[in-house]
């Protein structure tokens, strides 16, 4: 035929494949593609490993892999023999195919377009569904090493008997195994019909038999599977009971057995249970009759008596049994949910004390030193200073403080004391110059911890500093200042290697240094270069001339994550603190171990039950959740991590709790006892703040021990919103050294208060001992105050302050200009059957960026007190005549409360103004204005103090009022500003 245009016919059509050589090269790269990608995963797992074995908890990593991997692949590979045994089965039992129906015809198509595939289709079926199963019991690795290793809690729950580990360790994997048995039923019941339709074993429009006998005996008996499996979920249900969480009286976690559960629920179960195990026998008798008459009706039996016997009958007990006189139908069951949530939260050792409220002794200057001896009150507030620590002893912009300091103890002159403190980590965002090599090479740690007395504050209202500069000094001692680990270390360095390290500058430039620890992976191997390189997504990593002999990578570098990442079976807190202990630097973090199947105990979500007015604003305070929702929680496990060398310690804190005991036989030697604590380390640990918050919102409603009380909801409290900001969320805890009523001495504790539900009067005072190692350490008292008189709360004594018109004066001229007022910690403490209100009250303004101490706040049985120092503060309200004023704050604009005499009054005002013309000149920087400024409020307040005190001759009245402070409430550069001799 002559060519009509249409193109190479022939051999010539192989013109368009491609060549050899392009051949060759997409093969190449399709191999490279899928080792690239097996090395990526490589990668991850490999420093998986490395990590772990550099902090010697290798086998918590090989415990979890092996746990994981036999999981994946016991129950992947019966869930594909589930489902491939019945799709081959349903193959199988296929019937002849003779007269083709139009059904059969179009099917037929179908059949023949697999034939060829059919081994391959079926294994990739059953990979796929086995992959997926494999997958998602791998996920239930913490379930099976619970299940497999369950100590008894040697307590049994009050319906059945059962012990507790029963519902905690037991019915956790029996609800998995039972779940899984639910899927395999299913897609195996969907394979099999889905296998005898294509192969004629079901028919829908044909006419004749719906069904081949063969097939309706392989659907029989896998349906008769399922409802069997149905029969063991009733069972089961009747034992869930004992942990079903049920919306009672609008309280969603209430779990336990109420009086429906237990007189209409429990029985329907039981009836279920028979019924499904009839229902399931007449399936499995289709094998004999080949009939599924009997079936159909038998579940259509079992699916009526669900509606009728589970669900309609308890509603009719709920509604014409219970509701009409529910207190008494309630009371037995309400009463077994107190003691089992009392005692899954550690509060039913709670001593509940009546508390008047008011002071029973009439003359008030007695109690003056009845102070001292009852709180060692805290006016430096470790969540407002932490700016004045970082403008102050920062030192360096690389440097930074965490947001929020930290309460601990320190001995001084053999007698313990309440310290903020804070270390001077890392800060990468304040370097000079951002690339690579000082990223990750040069900047690589803090340095030095800065600590303060609590309690106190300096002339100019500044901490009064027991450890400070760079490198630190003072009380602390000698220890090893360098911080590799910490809250805001949150990227990698490698170090060690050929690259220095900056240490830290002084006036003689800077001082390098190489990191001498044995933390951190090694990466002189070129394998962990490569996998690094991956993992951080750094090429770099692999090639990089900084990197030698030596080098070593530190990761995962904050105190809560290592610590969840070598026990990923605890619950952290959100507050690990710093300590010295033993001439190093540990970072102190509590863990809990949780369950949610504690019977009848109420559960709580951890994540809102620990959310206060620091959470809200800083992230790092958060609970790392194991488990987010709870209904048991004991602090287990006390844990260090050297902030050097990165070391993870876990020392078994409570030594009956079965949680821990259970996964120390699962984690083998991951533990240390309780026994290893040394004695320095001991003296730094505490009650933990997340515990605390925890069991504060538990005795808001369980502080109550009968029934009837707690049905009523008259004794309900919550915990107050923090009066001294406005974020709505609720007053934090505080460590604070004082002494309960009951108590001889004063003992470091955590305190918060309680109002009454919707109200704002103080309802309940609560203290924990928070000394380790103490006899009474954790033990809750609570001071539960009169419900027939009115106390003032939080915000009503905050309210108070604000209200007082001399106050609100104060306050104002303490805003003028651009300065603003922040409140502190408002501190309670018992005192002579009252309640003493403490708070510091902190400027920042005249071109300062950090607050300093202006006033204290104090109120006690109605009066209150505005001062420039705690003493003057508790000397007005007690009526303390001729004590000792304590040092004036520099920088206060207030001028204290005088006689009206002119002299005096003619001083003040030319010192006011003398301050304002300062502040004038300092924002202008005219330092010669500000120094002539400094020396006429320093004649000024000289010529007050002296018209002062001959007014005071003349009328025969001892003075006991501070004078005001010569210095402005700022100076540059946090340096102490001018003041006059007193």
């Amino acid at each position: 035929m002559p060519d009509r245009g249409g193109g190479p016919t022939g051999p010539r059509m192989r013109v368009g494949r491609p060549s050899r050589r392009v051949r060759t090269l997409l093969m190449t790269l399709g191999v490279l593609a899928v080792l690239g990608m097996a090395f990526t995963m490589f990668a991850g797992f490999w420093t998986d490993w490395l990590w772990y074995r550099s902090v010697n908890y290798s086998s918590v990593f090989t415990t979890t892999l092996w746990t994981k991997i036999g999981l994946f692949f016991v129950f992947g590979l019966l869930m594909a023999v589930a489902v491939g045994l019945n799709i081959w089965l349903a193959h199988r039992l296929r019937p002849p195919l003779s007269a083709m129906s139009m059904e059969q015809q179009n099917l037929d198509r179908y059949r023949m377009g697999i034939a060829p595939y059919k081994k391959w289709l079926l294994f990739g079926i059953t990979a796929l569904v086995g992959l997926i199963a494999g997958a998602s019991a791998s996920g239930q690795w913490r379930t099976w090493l619970m299940w497999v290793n369950g100590v008894p809690f040697g307590e049994k729950d009050p319906q059945f008997k059962l012990d507790v580990s029963f519902y905690a360790f037991d019915l956790p994997w029996y609800r998995f195994l039972l779940g899984f048995g639910f899927a395999a039923a299913i897609l195996s019941v969907i394979a099999a019909a889905l296998t005898h339709y294509l192969y004629g074993g079901l028919r829908v429009t044909s006419p004749g038999a719906r069904a081949t006998a063969a097939a309706t005996g392989h659907l029989s008996v896998l349906i008769g599977v399922f409802v069997a499996l149905k029969a063991v979920a009733y069972w089961l249900d009747r034992y869930g009971l004992a942990v079903k969480s049920s919306d009672f009286r609008a309280t969603d976690n209430w779990t336990g057995l109420r009086y429906v559960d237990a007189n209409a629920y429990l029985p329907a179960k039981t009836i279920l249970f028979c019924i499904a195990v009839i229902c399931a026998l007449l399936f499995f008798a289709t094998l004999w009759r080949r009939t599924w008459q009997l079936p159909v009706i038998g579940f259509g039996l079992m699916v009526l008596s669900a509606i009728l016997i589970g669900g309609l009958y308890p509603a009719i007990v709920q509604k014409f049994q219970v509701q009409p006189n529910e207190q008494a139908k309630e009371a037995p069951y309400v009463e077994k949910n107190l003691e089992a949530t009392r005692k899954a939260y550690g509060i039913d050792g709670t001593k509940v004390t009546d508390y008047t409220g008011t002071s029973k002794t009439e003359d008030k200057t007695k109690l003056r030193d009845d102070v001292d001896s009852t709180a060692s009150i805290r006016i430096m507030d470790p969540n407002v200073v932490s700016p004045t620590f970082q403008q102050l002893q920062q030192i360096r912009n690389y440097y930074a403080f965490p947001n929020n300091l930290d309460v601990d103890r320190y001995s001084k002159g053999g007698k313990d004391q309440d310290t903020v403190i804070g270390l001077r980590e890392l800060n990468l965002a304040g370097i000079p110059k951002k690339n690579w090599i000082n990223n990750h090479f040069r900047y690589t740690h803090g340095y030095g911890a800065v600590a303060a007395e609590g309690t106190s504050a300096d002339a100019q209202g500044r901490p009064n500093f027991t450890e400070s500069d760079l490198p630190s000094e003072g009380d602390l001692g000698t220890y090893e200042q360098r911080v590799y680990y910490g809250e805001k270390t949150t990227t990698y360095s490698i170090v060690g290697g050929p690259q220095k390290e900056i240490d830290y500058s002084d006036d003689n430039g800077e001082k390098t240094t190489s990191y001498k620890g044995d933390s951190g992976v090694n990466l002189s191997n070129p394998v962990n270069r490569a996998a690094y390189a991956v993992a951080f997504g750094e090429p770099q990593i692999l090639y990089s001339g900084a990197i030698g002999e030596g080098s070593r990578v530190l990761y995962n570098r904050t105190p809560k994550e290592r610590v969840e990442a070598v026990a990923p079976w605890l619950t952290i807190d959100g507050d690990a603190y710093p300590a010295v202990v033993d001439g190093r630097i540990q970072w102190i973090v509590d863990a809990y171990t949780t369950t949610n199947g504690y019977p009848y105990s109420s559960r709580t979500t951890l994540g809102d039950t620990t959310a206060d007015s620091l959470t809200a604003t800083n992230d790092n305070r958060a609970v790392v959740a194991q488990q987010n929702q709870v209904n048991y929680i004991r602090n287990s496990v006390k844990a260090t991590v050297d902030a050097y060398t990165g070391e993870v310690k876990l020392f078994q804190w409570d030594t009956k709790d079965p949680v821990l005991k259970t996964w120390m036989k699962a984690f083998p030697d991951t533990v240390k006892p309780k026994s290893e604590i040394s004695k320095p380390l001991m003296d730094h640990l505490r009650y933990p703040q997340d515990l605390f918050k925890v069991q504060r919102e538990l005795l808001t409603r369980y502080h109550v021990k009968d029934a009837t009380t707690f049905l009523s909801g008259s004794e309900v409290w919550q915990v107050p919103d923090d009066p001294t900001n406005r974020s709505g969320n609720a007053v934090p805890p505080y460590y604070l050294s004082m002494k309960m009523p009951d108590q001889q001495a004063q003992a470091f504790s955590l305190t918060t208060t309680f109002t009454p539900n919707g109200r704002d009067n103080l309802s309940a005072f609560m203290a924990v001992d928070a000394e380790a190692g103490a006899s009474d350490y954790g033990k809750i008292r609570i001071l539960k105050l009169p419900t027939n008189t009115t106390v003032n709360g939080p915000k009503q004594v905050q309210s108070q302050f604000n209200s007082q018109e001399d106050i609100a004066e104060s306050i104002r001229l303490l805003r003028g200009g651009d300065s603003e007022v922040e409140y502190g910690n408002l501190l309670t403490v018992p005192l002579d059957g009252g309640l003493l209100y403490v708070e510091p009250v902190y400027v920042r303004g005249g071109g300062l960026k950090y607050p300093l101490l202006r006033k204290v706040l104090v109120t006690y049985g109605g009066q209150t007190a505005f001062e420039n120092t705690l003493g003057d503060a508790l000397n007005k309200i007690f009526g303390a005549e001729g004590a000792t004023p304590e040092p004036p704050d520099d920088g206060d604009t207030t001028p204290p409360p005088t006689s009206e005499d002119p002299t005096v009054k003619q001083a003040l005002e030319d010192a006011q103004k003398a301050f304002t013309e300062g502040q004038d000149a300092l924002k202008e920087n005219d330092w010669e204005a500000y120094g002539r400024a400094q020396k006429d409020l320093e004649d000024a307040l000289q010529r007050a103090e002296e018209a002062q005190a001959a007014a005071d001759k003349a009328g025969g009245a001892g003075g006991s009022e501070s004078k005001p402070s010569a210095g402005p409430s700022g100076s540059p550069s946090g340096s102490p500003s001018p003041k006059p001799s007193s």
